[in-house]
């Protein structure tokens, strides 16, 4: 299967999740269940789909000046680099990306992502490439987050950034 916008809102319509509280966290499971590659295009895709709406949902409590300084480190670094360091964060390696990443605050790390996004979209940070085959757990994950609520879905991905990196004062 492709991994575009337009075919896992075609194909995935159907997947129902209803709107109790326990749906956000057996969806919240689903995704950290991915592999790292999956859960990268997972939030890329739903930051391309959702990003309008997403960060206004990180209000100005999202101070992203905390994580300029990194996002313009990983943004300057080869393509590669950026894509180990996001695997990094995402896999929670110990690394110095990683570390300075744990420390930001919730709504900061939702802008981050959101940032990495917009960067990915205008390709001055590796994205995901065109035609990458989705699982079929990354599509059930996408399709899931989308029949969520809106309030419930960012609280999904403010659940699964918020565990990302490494916490040094943890």
């Amino acid at each position: 299967m492709t991994f575009t916008t337009e075919s896992s809102t075609a194909n995935f319509a159907k997947v129902f999740v209803s709107s109790n509280p326990n749906a956000v966290a057996r969806v919240t499971s689903d995704f950290t269940a991915l592999n790292v590659d999956e859960q990268l295009a997972v939030l890329w895709f739903l930051y391309t789909k959702m990003g309008r709406t997403i960060t206004p949902a990180a209000p100005g409590a999202a101070r992203l000046q905390f994580a300029e300084g990194l996002l313009n480190e990983i943004k300057q670094m080869p393509p590669q680099d950026q894509l180990k360091a996001m695997r990094d964060i995402a896999a929670c390696v110990n690394t110095p990306i990683s570390r300075a990443y744990g420390v930001l605050g919730t709504n900061t790390k939702l802008a981050f992502w959101y940032q990495l996004a917009e960067w990915m979209k205008e390709g001055s940070v590796i994205g995901v490439p065109a035609g990458y085959p989705v699982s079929r757990a990354s599509s059930q994950a996408i399709a899931a987050i989308e029949q969520l609520e809106f309030s419930q879905q960012i609280t999904v991905l403010r659940n699964t950034v918020a565990n990302m990196g490494i916490d040094p004062l943890a």
